[in-house]
């Protein structure tokens, strides 16, 4: 395998970002742009509009912003030159056009000259910016993405994808200053989790399941494990979500669905920023992102990104580390081909502090403790013994190739390497009746290698009335990981008198394992598109092998499962920007194990019906969803009846919910994004007597409220305010719905400055506050089966940006 990988390194292929210049007249550019084109640009929104004729003609569109803004059109559909279908366009706009060369075409309004003469007489282009087809995997427009691969593996409109897809731009993620993912996800519609102090692993969940995570389309493969792929959240673009099952593309995902991390990419703009921010815990952090062209044409952009960071943590005597950079290389010979090369290297020698917590003393009062509960701050560990250390490397491409106006090739690859130790004292409960804390002994360390390739050949092409985005793909994913642990009992700690300075015992090996597992897909996808009607097909067949050597027993089994899935999608475009959609969709996932009679346990299976409408207003830089689905997931092992310590598959869970969700950015002055989601999740088949009861950790209300206001004008210019509060409604604690968590709201706030409205000079400086659970609400976040965490206590950060 390591040698397929090296082959497969250095095959390296991709894409890149356009961004704006400056053109001066070409006396070509009539002639070109007088031949016959067929043109279906909407009516709508001038901007939209505008976009859509230049990607029909092939041509960049330039212009002001502000000058599009609100202006709509009747659009223009059938075959006409470049000029012809532009001036229908515009027409009654109040807009005019002129060609400044052979493939740029320059927007003003019509009362003012586009160009202006220089001294020498030359003919000079005025400033401009480019408006085009909004990138799939770029930042987004405030706090508003218009479109997403994640929905279906086509740059495709979030209003035109049959399911709930909701995207965490770059710019909310620098409003809120988020320093980890679950903090940049916190104000994601239908997204819940344990907003904890726990740095080792970062889940999102959503509809009941916990969600796959993806890193630039290709698995993050070692989720699950402490050998987690940990990504921070200042090297990404964006975070996407998928909601519902997804294997129809995707292979082994959770019918819950999925979160894709978008990386950041190079960029034709050269650019500048640097970061320093301190805060809580005595936070020291340092950060810097440079890109832009290497080359004087354009063809080799760059980027790099690199951050450093300590800091110490809720829980006393505990700290945070982690250094990490991501070097980015695009090489785009021709506007048909491009290759971007993505790696990254992050190494965490400290991770924090993890320890869960006894129901006694967190859900329950114990009498023993002062005030009945723990302290949020209390080491229940030993700090001389504790330790998490976690080092990651990987090196990936993303390759395309557009072949003519049908066919572009896709390809995507990575290679990740990861090392991860973990040593710890694990509490459990208290001695009845006492303050003293019962440990385990909790050793760990781990390695994985894993590899993603997935290759996609898109066509676009008409059959009649019919427009059609078709795909065809072929995926694999391998991964290969060795788990070696031990177990066993640790010294008692007592509460009101702690001492850190007991012997800890060398507990027997527990685990001691080597795994390798496989996929193999192939896919097919079209968006057919009549009229107003978009009907999106997906099929999907799959095979997936697994090899685990116990080295304990020296006992080998081996495991292969496949699978069909698919998704099917209407979707109907009214011209207001009203899109009503119904779905249904189907996942698979691998489980291991065996049952008594030592066959294999089957895969479990999901199906989704979704229906719902979205709304993406005229005129408006916003969206708006609302989404109903039903979704069941079968084959959930459960507890063997006449066997124990074996499991068959009898289980079911049901979800069913509601999801409510409004992003917008309505001018440079104000966004928001506000969602509400309700759960009714309940156990349908089981054998050990959950029938009935809900799963853990599952709220059966989440509501979410973010608003973000900078001044415009005046002495407090450049002055920006954020605010936003979070209900996540009560949940059972455990599987026997026994215990309850209580529900909690929590409030956020920031306040920036940009010093550039002082002054010139100052220019790309700007400072801020950001502020989280600001009234220091104490909550418990999340429980296990017998174990609670805190949630995470007030924390402030200060932060100056200079960008140039």
């Amino acid at each position: 395998m390591n040698k397929a990988v090296r082959a497969s390194v250095t095959a390296l292929m991709m894409t890149t970002v356009i961004g704006a210049s400056l053109f001066t007249a070409n006396e070509k550019s009539l002639a070109q742009a007088s031949a016959q084109i067929k043109f279906a640009v909407p009516a709508g929104p001038m901007s939209q509009a505008l976009a859509a004729f230049g990607r029909q003609a092939g041509l960049q569109v330039s212009y002001l912003a502000s000058i599009a803004a609100g202006k709509t059109t009747k659009g223009f559909s059938g075959s006409a030159s470049a000029q012809q279908a532009l001036a229908q366009i515009l027409n009654g706009s109040g807009l005019r056009y002129s060609f400044t060369n052979s493939t740029t075409v320059a927007i003003a309004p019509a009362s003012s000259s586009i160009d202006r003469a220089s001294a020498d007489g030359a003919t000079e282009l005025s400033p401009i910016v480019v408006q085009g087809e909004q990138s799939p995997t770029g930042p987004g427009d405030g706090f508003v993405a218009e479109n997403t691969r994640a929905g279906s593996k086509t740059s495709t409109p979030l209003i035109e994808t049959p399911q709930t897809v909701s995207v965490t731009t770059r710019a909310q993620i620098d409003a809120q200053q988020a320093t980890n993912l679950t903090q940049a996800a916190r104000y994601m519609p239908g997204i819940y989790f344990g907003d904890n102090t726990d740095t080792r692993d970062e889940y999102f969940k959503a509809r009941g399941f916990t969600l796959d995570q993806y890193q630039d389309g290709l698995k993050l493969q070692t989720q699950g494990a402490w050998i987690e792929n940990k990504i921070d959240p200042f090297f990404l673009d964006r975070i996407d979500v998928l909601e519902g099952p997804s294997s129809g593309l995707y292979g082994q995902v959770s019918p819950g669905g999925l979160v894709n991390l978008v990386s950041k990419r190079p960029t034709d703009t050269p650019f500048g920023h640097v970061q320093l921010q301190t805060g809580s815990f005595d936070r020291a952090q340092a950060a810097f992102d440079f890109g832009g062209p290497v080359t004087s044409d354009g063809t080799l952009l760059y980027r790099l990104t690199g951050l450093g960071r300590t800091t110490g943590a809720q829980v006393d005597d505990m700290k945070e580390q982690r250094l990490a950079i991501a070097p980015a290389l695009t090489f785009k010979p021709d506007e048909d081909t491009s290759l971007t090369i993505l790696g990254s290297y992050l190494n965490d020698p400290k991770g924090g502090f993890w320890s869960s917590l006894p129901y006694s003393g967190t859900l329950y009062s114990n009498p023993a403790l002062p005030g009945g509960k723990l302290r949020r701050d209390f080491n229940t560990g030993q700090p001389s013994f504790e330790e998490f250390k976690r080092q990651r490397e990987s090196i990936g491409y993303e390759f395309e190739h557009r072949f003519d106006d049908v066919f572009t090739l896709r390809q995507n690859f990575r290679f990740s390497h990861v090392d991860s130790v973990y040593n710890a004292l694990q509490a459990y409960d208290f001695v009845k009746g006492t303050a003293i804390l019962q440990r385990d002994t909790y050793m760990y360390q781990g390695r994985a290698n894993s590899v993603g390739i997935d290759t996609q050949m898109e066509a676009d092409f008409d059959t009649g009335p019919l427009e059609h985005k078709a795909l065809l793909g072929i995926d694999y994913q391998y991964l290969k990981r060795n788990d070696f642990s031990r177990y066993g009992v640790g010294p008692n700690i007592d509460v009101l008198d702690p001492s850190y300075d007991l012997a800890i015992g060398l507990p027997k090996i527990n685990l001691n394992r080597q795994q390798a597992f496989n996929q193999f897909g192939v896919y097919a996808q079209d968006q057919i598109k009549f009229d107003r009607f978009l009907l999106t097909l997906t099929g999907r067949q799959d095979h997936a092998w697994s090899d685990t050597l116990n080295k304990l027993t020296s006992a080998q089994t081996e495991q292969s499962d496949k699978a069909f899935t698919g998704r099917v999608g209407l979707t109907y475009l009214f011209d207001n920007g009203l899109a009503p959609y119904i779905s249904y969709s189907t996942s698979f996932t691998p489980s291991t194990g065996l049952s008594f009679d030592g066959s294999y346990l089957d895969p479990t299976t999901g199906q989704q019906f979704e229906g719902g409408i979205k709304f993406k207003p005229e005129g408006l830089n916003a969206l708006f969803t609302a989404s109903v689905f039903d979704l069941t997931q079968q084959n959930v092992p459960t507890t063997d009846p006449l066997h124990t310590g074996f499991q068959v598959q009898t289980g079911e869970i049901r979800s069913r919910g509601i999801e409510l969700s409004g992003v917008a950015s309505l001018s440079d002055a104000w966004s928001m994004q506000a969602s509400y989601a309700y759960l009714d999740p309940k156990v349908t088949k089981d054998n050990s007597g959950l029938v009935g009861n809900e799963p853990a950790n599952v709220p059966r209300n989440v509501a979410k409220l973010w608003v973000d206001y900078t001044v415009q004008s005046g002495p407090l210019a450049g002055l920006g305010i954020g605010g936003g509060a979070r209900y996540i409604g009560e949940s059972f604690a455990n599987t026997t719905n026994t215990a309850k968590i209580p529900d909690y709201v929590l409030f956020d706030a920031a306040v920036r400055y940009d010093f550039g409205n002082l002054d010139q000079k100052y220019k790309g400086l700007t400072a801020s506050v950001n502020a989280s659970n600001l009234f220091d609400k104490v909550y418990v976040s999340d429980c296990s089966n017998i174990n609670c965490r805190w949630g995470q206590g007030r924390t402030v950060y200060a932060t100056l940006d200079y960008r140039w």
